[in-house]
């Protein structure tokens, strides 16, 4: 038996993804049980397509342990991060020189200023594993990249532009230096407030933060440092960003400062490698085959689900390994979702 899997999240995962929050719990994924109930509810929307916009969908796949029945992993897509009544905010992160000569004096100044898109990018994010399973071979390649092949498979639902937001360095309270110094002057808020409250209402970000630029150089140097800065915990993330495609867009979260890479869906290398086909066959595999994320969907609840497998790829389809084939239940000629993983 395959030990892992990956499906849409569906109603009743709640309580389990509640458990799995904890261990992130950024505005995408937060622990908060109505918050939980709310995200499962519009993916279970989204995959169904009862939500008829699909710039407002937003997709959850969870990582399960198969033989202990438990959602061990998270992975989301949201299809647009920014439109009418709620945008995409960010700061523009500058650069400026001044110079004067009657002093001799250069300098070099970052400027932050904050920006709006009401016809933002699809994000990708909500991305997390339990700390038990982290060092477990390939299965945080496998809850990532199963977005890609989402995206491969469905460009249509998606905008052109994709989004990740990665987290900076944090305080192991989750104190955000670039907060303390900056948000919190603006907004009387802590940063566990302000966060809770952009995700459902941005009104208070527009309403209160200065619109012209911001002298970095006048915040203290502990809030300097972590702009545009990818914390510890998601370094591992940015390598297979710009491993794929992704780069550094000069735009940071206003909250923290974390940072923005975003690509364009011709230039990410994975949704190019993804694609739609037909299953061909079973086959007994032997070591040192190709492997790949494949994948199915259906018209009933998981709605979709994946599995890593070996496959050979040939004129009539793309053959999979027994234990893969049985898992995803496929027949000869089923449509089937691939991604092969170098």
């Amino acid at each position: 038996m395959l030990p892992f899997e990956i499906r849409a999240a569906i109603l009743g995962d709640e309580e389990q993804m509640l458990t799995v929050a904890r261990h992130l719990n950024s505005v995408n994924l937060p622990h908060d049980r109505d918050a939980i109930h709310e995200i499962v509810s519009l993916s279970h929307k989204s995959f169904t397509g009862e939500i008829k916009d699909p710039r407002l969908r937003q997709y959850v796949f969870v990582l399960i342990d198969r033989v202990k029945q438990h959602i061990i992993g998270t992975s989301m897509i949201i299809a647009q991060l920014g439109r009418r009544g709620a945008p995409y905010i960010y700061f523009d992160v500058l650069d400026e020189e001044r110079y004067s000569a009657t002093i001799d004096r250069h300098f070099h100044h970052t400027l932050l200023r904050i920006g709006y898109s009401y016809d933002g990018p699809t994000e990708i994010g909500g991305l997390v594993i339990m700390p038990e399973y982290r060092r477990t071979d390939r299965l945080g390649t496998f809850i990532s990249y199963v977005r890609f092949l989402y995206l491969a498979a469905h460009r249509e639902l998606f905008q052109q532009e994709v989004l990740a937001e990665l987290m900076p360095p944090l305080e192991p309270d989750g104190t955000s230096h670039l907060w303390e110094a900056l948000g919190r002057r603006f907004t009387d808020m802590t940063y566990a407030e302000a966060d809770r409250l952009s995700k459902k209402n941005k009104e208070f970000i527009k309403g209160l933060f200065p619109e012209g630029p911001i002298h970095a150089s006048l915040l203290p140097e502990d809030a300097q440092k972590v702009i545009g800065k990818t914390g510890l915990q998601t370094r591992g993330v940015e390598k297979l960003l710009r491993r794929i495609g992704f780069r550094y867009a000069h735009r940071v979260d206003p909250f923290d400062g974390g940072p923005h890479y975003t690509a364009r869906m011709d230039e990410i290398s994975l949704i190019a490698d993804g694609k739609r086909t037909r299953a061909d066959r079973p086959y007994s595999p032997v070591a040192g085959e190709r492997k790949g994320i494949l994948a199915v969907e259906m018209n009933e609840p998981p709605f979709f689900r994946a599995v890593l497998g070996n496959l050979r790829e040939g004129p009539r389809g793309v053959a999979i390994d027994d234990e893969a084939w049985e898992t995803l239940n496929l027949h000869h000629s089923s449509p089937l979702m691939v991604l092969p993983i170098e």
